[in-house]
Formats: structure tokens, C-alpha cells, sequence
């Protein structure tokens, strides 16, 4: 039999966007459930990220950071989105991330150090070392844990959102406006799933880079809100946006993390075994501080043309060996483990899938077009990034949007009354055994193996075409092997793998036109 919760509002995932969203509505006295798939909550995509955080630079204003972000952006952003971040999001790294939560960030003088990063014109970010995010994440849980209004439920993973479209026992609730009214949440440790049911819900799930072989994302980044959202028929766009990562440790043998854009912004150089440097043949201007996509498509093209497994990043000629070790300590750190010397060595990197784009349409206030459904953070696509996303303005819509929804949901929910639990079935298990962990180790890499090849940094007519084919195939086994198993974590994660890979190789055949980080051959 399965548990039913009640709430005020539902959060799904707790990095900076989710955890923003609860903390704000909870200190206005609104309940919140929030939950994560992980059993620690700090493994997020929030906690992934070294780099850091836009501020605000000397001599910088809103006009400035918004030409940035839409020259990046390959003239795609929305306007409305781009204004609201440029103009909101400094002061509310200072209220909220500076004043309230205390967070470390590295400090120069009596303020706080400003890093330059590809694509900002000045030094505007703020960092704390090389582990931004993880600083971030540990305040704002921290914060979260102080609060009487949100109780946080570890080990959770939403297996679909409840629409009465969908749901209801009463039948005639197909006729009235798409809805939702909470989610099926499966609670890892007793097994058994549970009824959600909530006044307002806020998705809040990053991303899918691991849908491809090669990721910087952390293993739950397998597009589970995204397919959530769509099977309940909420609007996605912009799908066809995946952005690679330029610089992700590429030793053969050894696991690939993240070498942040900030060691470029402090002087590092691309270059080949010979050390010869390379993108100022790709972008005479920035060269290696040129936007992500065009750094990761050159890098690709020098691959290729020279049979090699990855390219170098070249610290030791260009920044003092101190200083990588002061600003770069878990990186430093993280290299050596693995033979690489960062003050003496030349460091092997290559691409890497890295965030997300396009997601779940959502509105100034992180409204979708499903009533009472909201989406903050990656998941979402409120347009700011557009064709390609500028470095550090993904942390940075996560604290606007989550601001912003917990603003909404206050306004309004007042009014607002709880679903009745006895027109919501309990969850029916379609099978009693569990799934063979093989056969979903197995899927997943498929999965990954197209997604990379076919639908990755250069997308080609045939690759594309492939790609749905073998996707779709695949979707409608695990559909199958999901309806008649027992529901575990794994077995959620890979059903909606398949359907995010799915609707981003569609998106990727359906334009035909090159644009940012979407890059055709043919």
C-alpha cells in the first residue's frame, strides 16, 4: 500500500534552483516538501559546479552582461529573460548568497575577487576556489535544514507528475484545463512508492548529460524531469542545445572530470603535444576564451584531423605554479591523483556533454504551460541561454527563477485547495520482479554510445536519422520491460534516459540550420 503525503508545495530536486524555491516559501511560511533522488543531498548538479557565479564587475551594468549573454547565446536569447537576469541576478547573489548563507567566496581586498571567463568581456564571476557550487550547496542545505516549513526527504525519486488529465478516478477531469497536483515518488529504502499530492509543484531536476558517453553531469542528470514533464504534456523546446564542455580531464584509464573555464580566464592555453597553441586559427579575437561551442567544435576538428584522443591545456607556460595551486586546489588535486601535474605537466582534456539549453518551457515566473506546474533551474528553458549558454549564468538563472517561482506561488497560493486523495489512485506495481540490473547497465550504454556519435558536437542527416530510428526501437523495449516490472530507481532513470535522448535527437533532425552549440554538416 502506498503512503500519502500532503503539502503546501512540492519541490523536485534541491541544488540552487530547487533549494532557492523551498527556502524562500518556507520562510514566508508555506510548507515544503522537498525532495531528492540522492541519498545525500548534496549530490547535485548545483555541488558539480567548480566554476562560479556572475556578480557584478567594476565598470559593468545589466546592458553589458546582456550583450554578453546574447552574443553567446548566437543572437537566440529571449530578451525578456536575458533583461530579468542581468538585472536582478547581482543583487541577489549579494542579499541572498552573500548576506544571508555566508557563502566563502574568494576574496581580494575588501571584496569579492571577480575572475574573467570565455565569453564575458570583463572579470565579473564570482568563485570560491575551484568548487563554487559545492560552497553554494552546503549553505543553502544548511539553510534549508534550520527551516520548521520544508521537510527534506532523501532517497525519493519521482517517477511521474500527477495530472487529473491523466490520473483522476473521475473520468470527466480530461475536459478541464491540464493540470498538476503533486507527483508518485518513489521512496528508495522502504520500496514502496508514495502519493504526492501538493498545492503547486516545482520541478527543479537538472539535467541529461548522462544520456551520452561523455559527461561532466552527476549520475542522476538522466533528464527525469524533462521526461516527466513532457509525458504529463507540458511544452519543451530548444532540445537540440546540448552544450559540450571544451576542457574535461581526458587521460585514457583514468575517470573525466571538469577542468573549469576559469583556468583559461587566468591564462591557460589549448594546445597540442608540441604545445602548439590552436584557437587563434578558429577565433582570432578571443582565441581560448572564445564561447563554449566554438572552443569544443575546434578542438573536435583538431582531434580529428591529427587522430588523437584528446587535445592539452598548457598552465605551466602561462600561469605561476603558486597561484595554480591556490585557485585550482581540487583540481590540482584531483590531477595528480592521476599522474598529471597541472605546474609541470601538459594536461590531456577533451569535450564532454555538459548542460542543457533547451528543458521544460517556462515563464518569467517559472510557470509551464500545465497549471500549478513549475520549472526552475536546467530543466527548464526560459530562453536566457539560447543557442549556446554563457559561462556562469547557469547557477545564476537557478537563484533568479527560484526567487521568482517562490514570489508566484506565494502571491497565489491562498486560494489554492488540495486535490482530493480518494480521485487519485495508489500506484499499481505492474510486475513483482525486481529488473535485471544488466539489461539496464546495458540499454543505458546504448543509449549513450548513439547520443554521443549521432547526436553530439557535429550532427550529420544520416547520424540523426539513425539515431531516432534506433532510439525509438529502443524506447518502445524499455517501455515493455518497464510495464512489467517492479519500479526501482535504475528502471526509472533509464525509461526516462531513452525519452530525453529521444526528444533531443528529434529536435536535432527537425532543424535543419546550424546555430550555436547545434552544429550540421548536412
Amino acid at each position: 500500500m502506498s503512503d500519502l503525503i500532503e503539502t503546501d508545495v512540492l519541490v523536485i530536486g534541491c541544488g540552487i534552483g530547487g533549494g532557492v524555491t523551498a527556502l524562500r516559501l518556507a520562510q514566508q511560511g508555506i510548507h515544503v516538501t522537498l525532495i531528492t533522488r540522492s541519498h545525500d543531498p548534496q549530490d547535485s548538479s548545483t555541488a558539480w559546479a567548480q566554476g562560479g557565479i556572475i556578480y557584478r564587475g567594476h565598470d559593468d551594468s545589466p546592458q553589458l552582461l546582456a550583450e554578453d549573454i546574447e552574443r553567446a547565446g548566437a543572437g537566440f536569447s529571449n530578451p525578456k529573460a536575458v533583461r530579468i537576469l542581468a538585472e536582478e541576478g547581482p543583487a541577489l547573489v549579494r542579499e541572498i548568497l552573500i548576506e544571508q548563507l555566508n557563502v566563502p567566496f574568494d576574496h581580494q581586498g575588501d571584496g569579492v575577487a571577480l575572475a574573467l571567463e570565455g565569453g564575458h568581456r570583463l572579470p565579473r564571476i564570482a568563485h570560491a576556489a575551484d568548487a563554487t557550487g559545492a560552497a553554494i550547496e552546503r549553505a543553502l542545505l544548511a539553510a534549508l535544514r534550520r527551516e520548521p516549513n520544508v521537510a527534506l526527504l532523501t532517497g525519493h525519486t519521482a517517477i511521474d507528475l500527477i495530472t487529473p488529465s491523466h490520473h483522476a478516478i473521475n473520468r470527466l477531469a480530461i475536459y478541464e484545463p491540464q493540470s498538476c497536483v503533486g507527483a508518485y515518488v518513489l521512496d528508495r529504502d522502504a520500496g514502496r512508492v508514495k502519493r504526492v499530492l501538493a498545492k503547486r509543484t516545482v520541478l527543479a531536476t537538472g539535467g541529461l548529460g548522462q544520456i551520452y558517453l561523455y559527461t561532466t553531469n552527476p549520475s542522476g542528470a538522466r533528464g527525469d524531469g524533462l521526461a516527466m514533464a513532457y509525458r504529463a504534456g507540458a511544452r519543451v523546446i530548444n532540445a537540440e542545445f546540448v552544450q559540450f564542455h571544451p576542457t574535461v580531464f581526458a587521460k585514457p584509464g583514468a575517470p573525466r572530470f571538469l577542468i573549469t573555464e576559469a583556468v583559461r580566464g587566468d591564462g591557460a592555453r589549448l594546445v597540442h603535444a608540441d604545445g602548439e597553441p590552436f584557437m587563434q586559427k578558429y577565433d582570432p579575437q578571443w582565441k581560448d576564451l572564445a564561447p563554449r561551442d566554438v572552443v569544443s567544435r575546434s578542438i573536435y576538428f583538431e582531434m580529428l584531423a591529427r587522430g588523437a584522443p584528446h587535445v592539452y591545456l598548457n598552465l605551466r607556460d602561462y600561469i605561476k605554479p603558486e597561484r595554480i595551486r591556490e585557485h585550482f586546489p581540487n583540481i590540482y588535486r584531483q590531477c595528480l591523483e592521476y599522474g598529471v601535474d597541472m605546474a609541470q605537466d601538459l594536461v590531456p582534456v577533451a569535450p564532454a556533454a555538459h548542460y542543457f539549453c533547451g528543458g521544460v518551457w517556462a515563464d518569467e515566473h517559472g510557470r509551464t504551460t500545465i497549471e500549478r506546474l513549475y520549472a526552475v533551474g536546467e530543466v527548464s528553458c526560459t530562453g536566457l541561454h539560447g543557442a549556446n549558454r554563457l559561462a556562469s549564468t547557469s547557477l545564476l538563472e537557478g537563484l533568479v527563477w527560484g526567487v521568482r517561482a517562490a514570489r508566484h506561488i506565494a502571491a497565489h497560493i491562498a486560494t489554492d485547495r488540495l486535490h482530493d486523495p480518494s480521485d487519485i489512485p495508489e500506484w499499481y506495481e505492474n510486475g513483482a520482479e525486481l529488473p535485471d540490473p544488466a539489461l539496464i547497465a546495458q540499454d543505458m550504454g546504448v543509449i549513450r554510445g548513439l547520443m554521443w556519435n549521432y547526436v553530439g558536437l557535429v550532427r550529420t542527416k544520416p547520424r540523426l536519422d539513425r539515431a531516432l530510428s534506433e532510439l525509438r526501437h529502443l524506447e518502445t523495449e524499455i517501455e515493455r520491460f518497464y510495464r512489467k516490472s517492479k519500479v526501482t530507481d535504475e528502471l526509472i532513470g533509464l525509461r526516462n534516459a531513452v525519452r530525453s535522448a529521444v526528444i533531443v535527437a528529434q529536435a536535432a533532425w527537425s532543424n535543419k540550420r546550424s546555430i550555436g552549440v547545434h552544429y550540421r554538416e548536412s
